[in-house]
Formats: structure tokens, C-alpha cells, sequence
């Protein structure tokens, strides 16, 4: 593996990135980064990208494959350990990004906490949480036994401040950042300093997941919708490529000291108490 260039610090040329949902909205903004920036990108995903996305990623430099599994199986995710060391080589930085928001797990004017399917709940967090977890145990160990690497997991500024209507999301974040902060000092005290484990926690983002709650079928604003900007300093929803940045910098040595935190970029909502 190339070693980094110090004057360079964003330079991925020689290191292998694998995205759990790089085929969504979030996920194939960073790895088309990624790819861009030189690294070698491996999307897990339980959808192909779309031929948009392709397009991105074809550009290169770095080169890219796709593999079909849900991060909720754990045998699935070993059987993309096994085929990367055949194709791009074992990610020495992981990026995950797989998540979902069920309707079924949100309460409504109709729909009461005290209703919510827990096949709902359970879908959510296995995805959200179990699903971190175990991308983090399979791909992971390889970074314990090199001692290098770098993992950067999506949480949410629901997983700060409490959200109505969204209680299986938000705890599933907010067992993330948990997470996060634990494995950081577990990898750092059990394994090598060198393993850094971080998060960015995102504001809201019009995708296919909350679209439905913040704006209505023309593009208006919903009254959550308006409730939401309303808390934003910069009065905006944030748009999913201003989340590379971040995610760029947690992954290089630029951060190189930086492990164990949630950095929020949310425009501002965290810090604004209302008034």
C-alpha cells in the first residue's frame, strides 16, 4: 500500500475505500469523491448505482466495483471481505453510510408510539446500528491486524436534539455516536493509535427518505418542513455534497489527531436554541 503524501494530504491514490450504501443519495456523493480524489471504492449496497452515478464513478482515477448486500447480514458483508482482497484490495477505510427511515417507525396524527409495528423498529435499528456494527467487525479486523486505517459513520442531528415523530431513527443514531466513541478507544488502547474511528452527524437533506415530511408534491415546504428551517441559522436544507468535505477530512491524515468525535454539519441547527 502507498503511504500517504504529507504534502497532500487528500490524495487517496493506493488506498481502498468500501462505502456500505455508496449506491444512495449520501453515500454516491462521497464515493464518486472518493474516486476522484484516487481511491480505490468498493460500494456495498442492496442496489446497483444508477447509470448516473456510474457515469461518475467511471471517471476515475481510482477504480470501483459494486457488490449486492444488506448490512444487516453479516455473512453477506464476509463474503465482500473475501472478494475484495481478489479485486481492489482490503479497504483500509470504511464509510458507513446504509441507513434508512421506515414510515412504519414514525408516529403521526394516526399512527401512536404505542402502535409502532416492531417489525418497524427492529428494521431501523438493524440497519442503522446492527448494520454499523458489523460492517465495522468485518471489515475492521483487517485494520486491527494491519494497524492503520480510518472509519467514518453517519449519524444525525437527531441523534442531539429530540425529534418529534422520529423515536426508532433517533435512537439508532444516537446509539451510533455511542458507538462511535467507543470503538474509537477500543481500536486505539487494544489495536494501534493508527486506527482512527469518527462521525459526522448531517443536518436535513431532501432525499427519498424524509422528502414525504418536509415538502409537499409540488416542492412547497410542509409545516415540518418550515418548523425545520426555522431552526437553521443558515435557513436552508443542506445539499448531500456539502457533506464530502467533512468526510474527506476524517478519512485523511489531515485529521491525523482527530479520533472519537461527532462533527455535526447542519447549517447551524445544533447550535441555534431557538431564540
Amino acid at each position: 500500500m502507498q503511504a500517504w503524501q504529507p504534502d497532500d494530504p487528500f490524495d487517496f491514490t493506493g488506498h481502498t475505500a468500501l462505502v456500505t450504501g455508496g449506491a444512495g443519495a449520501l453515500g454516491g456523493e462521497m464515493a464518486a469523491a472518493l474516486v476522484a480524489h484516487g481511491a480505490d471504492v468498493i460500494i456495498v449496497d442492496v442496489r446497483e448505482p444508477s447509470d448516473a452515478l456510474w457515469q461518475r464513478l467511471r471517471a476515475g482515477p481510482g477504480r470501483v466495483s459494486y457488490a449486492c448486500a444488506s448490512v444487516a447480514d453479516r455473512q453477506a458483508l464476509a463474503a465482500v471481505a473475501e472478494q475484495a482482497v481478489e479485486g481492489l484490495g482490503t479497504p483500509d477505510l470504511l464509510l458507513n453510510v446504509a441507513g434508512l427511515h421506515a414510515p412504519q417507525a414514525t408516529t403521526s396524527e394516526t399512527q401512536l408510539l404505542f402502535d409502532l409495528p416492531e417489525e418497524a423498529v427492529r428494521l431501523v435499528l438493524d440497519v442503522n446500528l446492527v448494520g454499523t456494527i458489523l460492517a465495522c467487525q468485518v471489515f475492521g479486523r483487517a485494520m486491527a491486524a494491519r494497524g492503520t486505517g480510518a472509519i467514518v459513520n453517519i449519524s444525525s442531528v437527531s441523534s442531539f436534539r429530540s425529534l418529534t415523530r422520529v423515536p426508532a431513527y433517533s435512537a439508532s443514531k444516537a446509539a451510533v455516536n455511542n458507538f462511535t466513541r467507543w470503538l474509537a478507544v477500543h481500536m486505539a488502547q487494544e489495536y494501534s493509535p493508527r486506527i482512527r474511528v469518527n462521525a459526522i452527524a448531517p443536518g436535513f437533506i431532501l432525499t427519498d427518505l424524509n422528502r414525504s415530511l418536509l415538502t409537499e408534491e409540488d416542492g412547497a415546504l410542509t409545516e415540518r418542513g418550515r418548523a425545520v428551517l426555522a431552526h437553521v441559522p443558515m435557513a436552508r436544507f443542506c445539499a448531500p455534497d456539502e457533506l464530502v468535505g467533512a468526510v474527506l477530512w476524517l478519512l485523511s491524515p489531515a485529521s491525523s489527531y482527530v479520533t472519537g468525535v461527532v462533527v455535526p454539519v447542519d447549517g447551524g441547527f445544533t447550535a441555534y436554541s431557538g431564540v
